[in-house]
């Protein structure tokens, strides 16, 4: 089993993060059994966050008997200093616990620092001076705001998107990352469902050694192949070499990572899945993506009115409008 030390924290787990983020879709007991069979199978980490509905309260539900013997990540999206102690307040009564490991900023649109005015990085270290957090982290899609917090010396861990479908630029941020001792948390290992093929993404994430990928677990299935890989590591051979490159030349450039931060859509576009959706219908059966709910979502495309606000909330600068529309070209070439 492969373990990784995340950078200043010290803390050491196996490769295998558990993303909590899909089992916000699940009944309890359901998201439950998922949840102990990740720990009965050395599965120690597991990743959520605040604005993740009921996922807390999931983990708070069906772990809080092993506590101390699990590390627990949650994000918090605060406008405020009180927002702020809302947030943790409820997370540490969810999560049934009086501490959380790694408590991070959720995606910010700057860099909280000290003396920055918002008071949320002077809050942070407060709740650490009370035992309430053990470790700072940030979350984020922007390479700008990512690079700042690494540079910044303030946070221990970054959890930040990277697959074998991200630029060269993003891989050697990683690494740049790692060798400042900062504890990298991968999202987005699968890029948003668009890599089907698990073994050639932790093949990929073994050339990180510091960093942990935060696999999104809904189903057993999914569970049981990360487990297998503990025991028999799939390994970067040739003909892993040739699946990514496939794949890099069908799936990479310039795509949607589906993290959402588009919506809401004034329109009602499913814009997170309509703008991969020329990707995804390479990947899965035509039958699924004809419904009549899939041609419907596409198909109010049409009543996008460039209001831009998806163009500008989108983390990767992409022209989402205009990706929208080639996408809706592309599904109805394909579905007639």
């Amino acid at each position: 089993m492969d373990y990784v030390t995340l950078g200043s924290t010290g803390i050491t787990v196996n490769k295998n993060g558990f993303g909590a983020l899909p089992i916000q879709r699940l009944e309890a007991a359901e998201a439950g059994f998922l949840l102990k069979k990740a720990y009965d199978n050395g599965i120690t980490f597991f990743d959520t966050a605040r604005g993740y509905t009921d996922s807390e309260e999931k983990i708070g539900l069906a772990l809080s008997d092993i506590r101390d013997k699990i590390i627990i990540a949650t994000k918090t999206l605060p406008r405020d200093v009180d927002e702020f102690w809302v947030h943790l307040s409820t997370s540490l009564t969810l999560l049934k616990t009086d501490y959380i490991d790694i408590y991070q900023f959720h995606n910010p649109s700057f860099c909280p620092k000290p003396g920055d005015g918002s008071g949320l990085y002077e809050a942070m270290l407060q709740a650490k001076e009370q035992g309430k957090i053990r470790h700072i982290g940030i979350t984020n899609h922007r390479m700008d705001v990512a690079r700042e917090a690494v540079e910044s010396g303030l946070y221990e861990t970054l959890q930040f998107p990277i697959s074998y479908l991200a630029t060269d630029e993003e891989a050697t941020f990683i690494r740049l990352c790692e060798a400042k001792n900062m504890g990298v948390l991968a999202m987005k290992a699968l890029s948003g469902g668009l890599i089907t093929n698990s073994a050639a993404a932790y093949a990929f994430m073994m050339q990180f050694p510091a960093t942990i990928p935060i696999w999104g677990i809904q189903r057993e299935n999914e569970l049981d192949e990360f487990i297998s890989y503990q025991t028999a590591p799939p390994s970067m051979d040739d003909a892993m070499r040739r699946v990514i490159e496939r794949d890099v030349k069908e799936l990479g450039g310039e795509f949607c990572r589906g993290c959402g931060y588009c919506l809401p859509c004034p329109a009602n576009i499913m814009i997170p899945m309509c703008a991969r959706m020329s990707l995804l219908i390479k990947r899965a059966p035509k039958s699924l993506w004809g419904a009549d709910m899939w041609k419907g979502s596409m198909n109010a495309i049409n009543d996008c009115v460039d209001c831009g606000h998806c163009k500008a909330h989108c983390p990767y600068g992409l022209d989402v409008p205009n990706l929208l529309r080639e996408n809706l070209a592309d599904f109805q070439k394909v579905m007639g």
